[in-house]
C-alpha cells in the first residue's frame, strides 16, 4: 500500500508540472486548455502525447534560419530589401492598391520582399503542374532545389527521380529536402537510389521514436521547387501519383478525382523561396551553405509583370505570419472573399475575420471538402459552419472527388496559392510558405478557376443545415474540442 501511495504522490506531482509547464509553454488559450484537458482526464497518455507532440519549439527557437554571419552585412542586405520594396510599392502603386498597407506588415514581420516584374503561371492539378516542372527541371544548368512535404515512390516520382539523377551527372548540383514524416514510405528505395546517382538528400527532421518530446509533430508541409534561382514552384501539390487524375497514373483501385493548385513563378519572387530552401537544408543537412551570385543572380530571369511577396512560417519565425497575413487580406476586402481550403479549423482570428467581412457586406464564400481524408477534421470543420452561416457566409461542399486547394482571392487584385491550410498545425507547428500576387491578371484566373469547381459543388443550407439531428452535431462539437490538437 505504501508503493501505491508514494507512485500515487509521484503522479500528482508529475501531473502538476507538466500543467505548469503547458501554461507557461503554449502560447494559445485554446492549445492551453486542450492540453490541460488532455493531461488531466486521460492519465498517463495524456501526459505522452503532451510531451510528444505538444513542446513549442517556436517559443524554444530550435530552429535558426541565420543565413549570414557578418551582423553588419546582415543589416544591409535588411536595409537593401526595405528600400526596394518600397521602390516597388510606388513604381506599381495601381495593382497593389490598399495591398500596401499587407506588403509592409510582411516586411517589417519576416523581411519578406515584394518583387516586381515576375512572370507567374496558375498550374491547375497534377496534370498542369507536372509537365512544367519537368520541363523546368530539364532546363536546369546550375541547380535543382527542391522540398516536399510529400515525395512518393510512383510513376512521377521515379521520372522526377530519374532526371534529378541525370542532371546530377550532367554537373547539375542537386539537393533534395523531403520530409521524414509525409515521406517515410521512400527513407530505403529512392532516396538511396539518388544519393547513389550524385543527388544530395537529407531528411526534415529524422524520426526517432525513442525520444518523447520528438520533432515528428513539426512537420515540413512546405512544396518548393527553385531551378537556377530565376525558376520556382510553389502551392498544395506533391510529388506523387494520386494528384494526376489519370487512371495510368491512378491505377485501376483509384477513383477517387484529386483537385489541387500550384504556381510557377520566373523573376525575382523566387529568391525568397530560395532563401528558405538555404535556411531548410542548412538546418536539416548540417551545412553551411552561403548564399552567392549563382543562387541569387536577379539578371537571369524573363521580364515580367507580377508583383509577387512570399509569406512563410513554422517553428523558426518569431510570430505566425501566414496566420497575420491571411487575417490582414480579409480585413482588406470590400467586394469579395473566395476561399477554398481542405481543413477548415481556422480559430478565433480568421473565423472573426471571416465573420465581420461578411457581415459587413462583404460576399465571403468557401469551398471546402464534401468527402475528406480525414473525418475527425472534416467533422471539427463542420463544427465551424453554424457560426460562418449565421454570419452571411456561403459555404460550398466539392462533390467531385477531394478538393486538397489551399487558395484565396480578395476583391479583383490580391491572389494567395500556397501550402497551408486553414487550421492550427499549418499556423502554428507546420513550416508552411505561401505565394501572395498582387495585381489583377492572377486574381482574375483563380476567380474563375473557383467558380469553375463552384459547378461541381453543393451550397450548404442555413436552415436544413441547423435541423441536422443532435446525433450528427454531437461529434462535431466532440471534434471541435479537440480541433486545437489536429
Amino acid at each position: 500500500m505504501n508503493w501505491i501511495v508514494i507512485l500515487e504522490l509521484l503522479y500528482v506531482f508529475v501531473l502538476i508540472f507538466v500543467c505548469l509547464r503547458i501554461i507557461y509553454d503554449t502560447t494559445s488559450i485554446n492549445k492551453t486548455l486542450a492540453y490541460l484537458l488532455l493531461v488531466i482526464f486521460i492519465p498517463v497518455a495524456g501526459i505522452l502525447f503532451y510531451f510528444w507532440f505538444g513542446i513549442n519549439y517556436r517559443k524554444r527557437k530550435v530552429y535558426s534560419k541565420k543565413l549570414i554571419d557578418d551582423d553588419a552585412l546582415a543589416r544591409k542586405v535588411i536595409e537593401d530589401v526595405i528600400s526596394s520594396t518600397e521602390l516597388n510599392l510606388q513604381r506599381d502603386m495601381d495593382a497593389i492598391g490598399d495591398g500596401k498597407s499587407l506588403v509592409r506588415m510582411l516586411l517589417r514581420d519576416s523581411f519578406s520582399p515584394l518583387t516586381t516584374g515576375n512572370a507567374v503561371k496558375l498550374l491547375i492539378n497534377g496534370e498542369e503542374k507536372f509537365p512544367a516542372v519537368i520541363q523546368a527541371l530539364e532546363n536546369a544548368r546550375h541547380h535543382i532545389h527542391l522540398e516536399y512535404y510529400i515525395f512518393e515512390d510512383g510513376h512521377i516520382g521515379n521520372q522526377i527521380k530519374d532526371i534529378l539523377i541525370r542532371k546530377a551527372k550532367e554537373g547539375v548540383k542537386v539537393r533534395v529536402i523531403y520530409d521524414a514524416f509525409g515521406s517515410s514510405s521512400i527513407g530505403k528505395t529512392l532516396v538511396r537510389e539518388l544519393r547513389a546517382g550524385g543527388v544530395e538528400v537529407y531528411p526534415f527532421n529524422r524520426i526517432r521514436f525513442i525520444m518523447l518530446a520528438n520533432p515528428i509533430n513539426y512537420r515540413n508541409h512546405r512544396k518548393i521547387i527553385v531551378v537556377d534561382g530565376n525558376c520556382g514552384f510553389v502551392g498544395g501539390i506533391n510529388i506523387s501519383d494520386r494528384y494526376i487524375n489519370n487512371s495510368k497514373y491512378q491505377g485501376k483501385g483509384k477513383k477517387w478525382y484529386w483537385r489541387d493548385t500550384h504556381l510557377q513563378i520566373e523573376g525575382p519572387g523566387v529568391q525568397y523561396l530560395q532563401y528558405l530552401f538555404f535556411c531548410d537544408w542548412n538546418f536539416c543537412a548540417n551545412q553551411r551553405l552561403k548564399p552567392d551570385r549563382f543562387y541569387f543572380d536577379l539578371r537571369r530571369h524573363p521580364e515580367g509583370k507580377e508583383n509577387v511577396q512570399i509569406a512563410a512560417s513554422g517553428p523558426d519565425s518569431p510570430s505566425s505570419t501566414i496566420m497575420l497575413s491571411l487575417v490582414k487580406a480579409i480585413n482588406l476586402a470590400k467586394k469579395e472573399i473566395l476561399l477554398a481550403t481542405p481543413y477548415f479549423i481556422p480559430g478565433e482570428s480568421i473565423l472573426n475575420a471571416l465573420k465581420v467581412a461578411a457581415l459587413s457586406g462583404v460576399s465571403v464564400k468557401i469551398i471546402a471538402p464534401g468527402v475528406s481524408d480525414s473525418r475527425l477534421v472534416n467533422a471539427a470543420a463542420w463544427s465551424y459552419y453554424d457560426d460562418m452561416l449565421s454570419a452571411g457566409v456561403e459555404i460550398y461542399l466539392y462533390q467531385k472527388g477531394f478538393i486538397h486547394v489551399k487558395t484565396m482571392v480578395v476583391d479583383d487584385y490580391i491572389a494567395i496559392v500556397g501550402t497551408a491550410n486553414m487550421d492550427y498545425r499549418s499556423f502554428d507547428v507546420n513550416f508552411e510558405v505561401n505565394a501572395i500576387v498582387y495585381g489583377s491578371k492572377l486574381a482574375t484566373e483563380l476567380r474563375a478557376s473557383f467558380f469553375e469547381d463552384l459547378k461541381d459543388s453543393e451550397k450548404i443550407q442555413p436552415e436544413i443545415w441547423r435541423k441536422r439531428p443532435m446525433y450528427k452535431q454531437f461529434p462535431e462539437r466532440v471534434a471541435r474540442l479537440l480541433s486545437p490538437l489536429l
